[in-house]
């Protein structure tokens, strides 16, 4: 089992003796009191914690911010990037610093967003939602994906805490000429995929492309699998820790027996267990593999690596997971939160949207209205199909407080066979049980 870095129960202790109370909460500024005119607000130095790393992310965000710093040479930005999981371990104790950042993605799960909410580290935006108009900007469920009760109990509820630039889909990459080899078309159904899979296998290519060593890979494929089985409502009762949600079910059983074929058919990287996820997808760009099941955000990564070789599709049936890339929040702390407020208005907008598709990435809005070809196409117009539809599941890893460590444990040692299918939904059913705080 992966342990938790020491940084983070230190974390967890000054989060609990620092943060302020519930009757200590940043207080809602009508929106006639939100100053937009950022010029009029003088000189001011945002400190930005992203994890806009990767290539493509990070050539967007360097765009997007010297195009605001253009327009604003009153702003000077102090950007911080990180990795997601850098960003995840060290967040609490930024926040909670005397010199914490004035802005910050979060990871959208009751341990990270929920659990600062219920602490008082971010500052609701709702005021500037109506200000900048964000609640016509965003659709629902993208503002469901970053709100929650003064409580931190239920995502999808109570007041907004971030908005989100990109979106996310979990689906199948495969690669064309390989397919084409072995006499296939991109499968459109499961009985195509299976039979994908067993003809890549004899032909002594390797079917899926994975490496779990973070321990994000798993989790992602167990999904996968649950789309199979399962309905996407029932799905997302458990991705959001609803009270009347159940990790014991047939269609969950017959999805971890079917992750536990993949693995006793070998149809998953050798050694994947010690394979970084990122070398994963190289691995698959360097022509490794029949598919690989990953997110949009390997975009651009695989299109500089297999040009219009690569194609994407939504699982079959068309539940797929995903969301929005992890929301930027105003921290609680920040003296400057109007010219946060500006600067997540300005990476969020219309033409920002233009900038972040043309980097290789995926905008959460606007997403049909982009110029794109091969590729690019194939994820713009798969996130305009399922962000319209009722069949678009979150992550696993937001159900309760201690998700994102119970499920991704659950799942590496349920593919190492060192559970068996009952003790693997035992696991998370436990977890479940015992946050009891779900929407």
């Amino acid at each position: 089992m992966r342990k938790l870095p020491v940084i983070v129960a230190a974390a967890a202790l000054v989060l609990a003796a620092c943060a302020p109370g519930a009757d200590n909460k940043p207080a809602q500024q009508p929106a006639g009191q939100v100053r937009k005119d950022v010029g009029a607000l003088g000189d001011v130095t945002l400190t930005i914690w992203d994890q806009e790393t990767r290539p493509a992310q990070e050539s967007q965000i360097k765009a997007l911010n010297a195009q605001f710093q253009s327009k604003y040479p009153n702003i000077k930005i102090n950007r911080v990037g990180r990795s997601f999981d850098d960003l995840r371990s060290t967040i609490k104790l930024g926040l909670t610093a005397n010199d914490a950042p004035d802005i910050a993605q979060v990871n959208n799960g009751k341990q990270d967003m929920g659990a600062f909410v219920k602490a008082g580290l971010l500052r609701p935006v709702d005021p500037y939602a109506e200000a900048y108009q964000w609640n016509q900007r965003f659709p629902e469920f993208v503002r469901k994906l970053a709100s929650y009760p003064d409580s931190g109990d239920s995502l999808g509820d109570g007041k907004l805490y971030g908005v989100a630039q990109t979106g996310e889909l979990v689906g199948i990459w495969y690669n064309k000429s390989k397919l084409s080899q072995l006499g296939l078309q991109p499968p459109k159904t499961w009985d195509e995929f299976d039979a994908a899979l067993a003809k890549a296998k004899t032909a002594g290519q390797l079917p899926l492309q994975v490496g779990n060593l973070e321990k994000s890979a798993g989790p992602l494929l167990y999904a996968l699998a649950m789309h199979r089985f399962g309905n996407p409502a029932d799905e997302t009762k458990l991705a959001t820790g609803r009270v009347d949600a159940n990790w014991k079910t047939e269609p969950n059983r017959q999805a971890a027996q079917q992750v536990a074929d993949w693995v006793d058919k070998g149809y998953l990287t050798p050694g994947f267990a010690g394979l970084k996820g990122d070398d994963a997808t190289e691995k698959f760009g360097k022509g490794e593999g029949l598919f690989h099941v990953n997110g949009t955000w390997s975009l651009a990564t695989l299109k500089e690596a297999l040009a219009d070789n690569v194609g994407f599709i939504l699982p079959p049936g068309g539940t797929v997971t995903g969301g929005t890339g992890l929301p930027w929040a105003i921290s609680s702390k920040s003296k400057n939160p109007d010219a946060a407020a500006a600067y997540l208005d300005f990476i969020t907008s219309p033409d920002a949207m233009r900038t972040v598709a043309s980097s290789g990435n995926l905008p959460v809005i606007k997403a049909g209205d982009q110029v794109g070809a091969g590729p690019e196409r194939d994820v713009l117009d798969k996130w305009q199909e399922a962000s319209a539809s009722q069949k678009l599941v979150p992550y696993l890893d937001y159900a309760t407080p201690n998700a994102y460590e119970v499920v991704s444990n659950s799942v590496e040692q349920f593919m190492a066979k060192q559970l068996d299918v009952e003790a693997f939904l035992g696991k998370l059913q436990a977890d479940l049980e015992s946050s009891r705080g779900g929407r």
